[in-house]
C-alpha cells in the first residue's frame, strides 16, 4: 500500500506546475503522437503467441572480445545482451512507430503542457534478490546514468530539470519547456538499476560481476572475453504483465566470442551456435550449401524491417585538419564505386544509401519547400550555397573516370597538386594527402580495398589498419582515428539522441556517437528544431532540413543498406506471423520441444 504524500504539500515545494498531477489522468501507454494502438486491458502484443513454450538454448555468435558487466559506463567492453538483465519504466510495442506501455511503471501521468510526467512503480516489482524496486532506484539509476554513464545519457535526457520522490512508489520528473515531444516516452527506457546493490561499489569502472537487476534473466556464467550466459528468472516479477505474456519463453541465452566471422560461421555450420544475423551478402549468398542445411535443419528468413535504413558509411574524422575542407570530403566521395562493389562483392543485394533517414519520409528530395525554407533559412548565411540551390540526391557522372577527374579537380582547388610521381600533395607544405581506414573486421579489409585504389589513382596515399576490437574501441573513444566504417541508426521518430550525433557539446566528448566531430551552431539549431517538432509534418520537415545541411556537408561516404533483417538459424524456433511492423522481437520466439531434438541430435552427429 502507497503512503501517499498530501498534495499540497508536494505542490508547496515544488516549481509550479502547468496542471497539477492530481487533475491528470493516470494512463497505461504514450504514443509520441495520438493515442496508443492498445487499449488499457489489452492481454499481449499482436505478434506474440501466450501459450508458446517455456525452455530451451539460444546460442549465439559475438564477434571480438569483452572484459565488463557494466554496459552503462565508458570504461571497459561490455558483454553482449546485458539489456536482458535489467527493466525498464515503459516498453515500445515493435508493431507501433512509437509507443511505450508501462512495464515497471503501472500507471503514467503526463501534464498536457509536457511539462512534468509522474510514473507509478508497480508495488510487485522486484530485484532478483527479492528488494522492490522503488522510486527511490529510478531516481540512483537518472542520477547515475546522467553523470557517470557513457554521454549518450546526458545528451538524451538533457532537457529533463529535476527528479524527485512523490512517495516510496512514485517518482516525478520535471521537464524543461516541454520543447521535446519525445522525452517523455524516452524518460520510459530508463534501466533501472537497485541503489543498494551499488552501495559500497565503484559504478563507473568496469566490472566481470554477475550484476544484480530486476528483468527476465540473469547472468549465469561469465568466462571473460569468452562467453557469456544469461538463464531465464523462473519467479520474475513481471512474466504476468501484459507487455510480457508470450515473450521471453527461452530459458539459456548464450553468446559466444569469436575474434573472426568466418569462424563464428563455421561454428554456426558445426552446430555450436544456433542463431545468426547475416551481415554479408556474399556469405548469405554461397555459405549454407552444407550437408545439414540441405537436409533441412537449417532455415534462412528475411524479416522485413519498419524502420529507416539509417546511414552506415565510412566517417571523416573533422578533427583531422586533412578533412576540414569541405573539396576534399566531396573528392572522396567521389571516389567510392559502389556499383561496381554491389555487383563483384554483394552479389547485387545491396541499395546505395543517399539519406540519413534513408527509406523514409523524412528524407530531404530535390529543392527545399517553403516550410523547410522557414528552418534553413536563419542560417543561409552559414551553409553552403547548395543547400538553397541545388536539388538531392546529389548527382555525379555515372563513368568512374569522370568521377575521378571531377575529384581530382576538386582537390586542385582545395590547394592540393600532384607531383611527377603523381602523388598529392598539399601545394603549400609539400606533405602528402594521406588516410587510414581503422578496421577490427577482416571481412571489411576486401571491401575498404576499391575504394583505397580509386584514391590511389588521384594520388591519394591510403592504408588499412587492423585492431582487435578493445583497442578499436579505445581509439574510437578517444577519435584517434582517419576514417572508421560507422552507424547512425535511425527510428520512425528520432528525437533527442541526434544531439549525441551532430551537437557541438559532445564533439569532444569522450565516446559519445559525435564521431565526425561535427560542431556547427547551425546543426545545433536544426537538431533543436527537430526534438521541439510538435507533430508528424513538422517532425518530417526538420529531419528533413538537418538531412539535406549533412548531406551537402560531405561529411561522411554513404555505403548501403538492406530493407529486411536476414537471419540464419537451426530450425528448432517458433515464431507468430506477421512479424511487427517496425522491429525485430526475438524475445517473442520460442524453443519448439519436439523439433528441437531432432536438431539438436543432428547439430551434435
Amino acid at each position: 500500500m502507497r503512503s501517499f504524500v498530501p498534495l499540497m504539500a508536494v505542490l508547496a515545494a515544488t516549481p509550479a506546475l502547468a496542471t497539477a498531477p492530481a487533475d491528470v489522468p493516470t494512463r497505461h501507454a504514450l504514443a509520441l503522437y495520438g493515442d496508443p494502438a492498445l487499449p488499457a486491458d489489452f492481454q499481449h502484443f499482436r505478434h506474440v503467441d501466450p501459450e508458446a513454450p517455456v525452455g530451451g538454448t539460444l546460442a549465439r555468435g559475438a564477434n571480438g572480445s569483452f572484459d565488463s558487466t557494466n554496459p552503462f559506463i565508458a570504461q571497459g567492453t561490455p558483454a553482449a545482451g546485458l539489456n536482458a538483465i535489467y527493466d525498464t519504466l515503459m516498453v515500445s510495442n515493435p508493431d507501433e512507430p512509437f509507443t511505450m506501455y508501462g512495464l515497471l511503471a503501472e500507471g503514467i501521468r503526463l501534464d498536457p503542457e509536457r511539462q512534468w510526467i509522474e510514473f507509478d512503480i508497480d508495488p510487485d516489482a522486484r530485484f532478483h534478490d527479492g528488494e522492490p524496486v522503488t522510486a527511490a532506484d529510478v531516481i540512483f539509476s537518472f542520477d547515475t546514468l546522467t553523470a557517470q554513464g557513457q554521454p549518450f545519457y546526458a545528451a538524451y535526457y538533457a532537457d529533463v530539470r529535476d527528479v524527485r520522490a512523490i512517495d516510496e512508489d512514485t517518482v516525478h520528473f520535471d521537464l524543461a519547456d516541454g520543447e521535446s515531444r519525445e522525452l517523455p516516452l524516452i524518460l520510459g527506457q530508463i534501466p533501472i538499476l537497485p541503489a543498494h546493490y551499488w552501495q559500497g561499489r565503484d559504478f563507473d569502472q568496469p566490472t566481470r560481476d554477475d550484476l544484480l537487476g530486476s528483468g527476465p534473466y540473469r547472468i549465469a556464467q561469465v568466462d571473460p572475453g569468452r562467453r557469456i550466459v544469461y538463464e531465464r528468472v523462473d519467479d520474475y516479477w513481471g512474466r504476468e504483465l501484459p507487455v510480457n505474456r508470450g515473450r521471453h519463453n527461452i530459458d539459456r541465452l548464450v553468446y559466444d566470442y569469436y575474434r573472426d566471422r568466418t569462424v563464428a560461421l563455421e561454428a554456426f555450420k558445426a552446430g555450436n551456435l544456433d542463431l545468426r544475423i547475416g551481415s554479408s551478402a556474399r556469405q548469405w549468398a554461397t555459405a549454407y550449401d552444407f550437408p545439414a542445411a540441405n537436409e533441412g535443419f537449417v532455415q534462412r528468413l528475411a524479416v522485413p524491417d519498419g524502420q529507416p535504413a539509417g546511414m552506415q558509411a565510412y566517417v571523416m574524422n573533422l578533427r583531422r585538419a586533412k578533412f576540414q575542407d569541405v573539396r576534399v570530403r566531396e573528392a572522396l566521395n567521389l571516389a567510392f564505386d559502389f556499383e561496381w562493389l554491389n555487383q563483384q562483392l554483394f552479389y547485387g543485394a545491396y541499395e546505395r544509401t543517399q539519406s540519413y533517414f534513408e527509406s523514409s519520409e523524412m528524407a530531404a528530395q530535390g529543392l527545399p519547400d517553403d516550410d523547410e525554407l522557414a528552418l534553413l533559412a536563419p542560417y543561409r548565411d552559414a551553409l553552403p550555397a547548395r543547400v538553397f540551390d541545388e536539388a538531392l540526391p546529389i548527382e555525379t557522372p555515372d563513368d568512374m573516370r569522370a568521377r575521378l577527374r571531377q575529384a581530382l579537380s576538386l582537390l586542385h582547388e582545395a590547394g592540393y597538386e600532384n607531383r611527377d610521381d603523381g602523388t598529392l600533395v598539399n601545394a603549400e607544405t609539400g606533405k602528402p594527402l594521406s588516410l587510414e581506414v581503422l578496421l577490427y573486421d577482416t571481412q571489411f579489409e576486401r571491401v575498404v580495398q576499391p575504394l583505397l585504389r580509386n584514391l590511389a589513382r588521384l594520388g591519394v596515399q591510403g592504408d588499412i589498419r587492423l585492431v582487435d576490437v578493445n583497442q578499436y574501441l579505445n581509439r574510437l573513444r578517444r577519435f584517434d582515428f582517419d576514417i572508421v566504417v560507422g552507424s547512425f541508426p535511425q527510428s520512425a521518430n528520432p528525437g533527442n539522441e541526434q544531439r549525441d550525433f551532430w551537437g557541438s557539446e559532445y564533439a569532444e566528448a569522450p565516446q559519445s556517437r559525435n564521431l565526425i566531430g561535427l560542431a556547427d551552431p547551425a546543426i545545433d539549431a536544426l537538431v533543436d528544431d527537430l526534438i521541439a517538432a510538435d507533430n508528424r509534418e513538422a517532425l518530417d520537415t526538420a529531419a528533413q532540413a538537418l538531412d539535406r545541411v549533412l548531406r551537402w556537408g560531405f561529411y561522411v561516404i554513404p555505403q548501403w543498406h538492406l530493407d529486411n533483417t536476414r537471419i540464419a538459424m537451426w530450425d528448432k524456433f517458433g515464431w507468430k506471423e506477421p512479424f511487427p511492423a517496425y522491429n525485430l522481437d526475438l524475445d517473442a520466439w520460442w524453443v519448439k520441444p519436439e523439433r528441437a531434438t531432432e536438431v539438436e541430435a543432428r547439430q551434435h552427429r
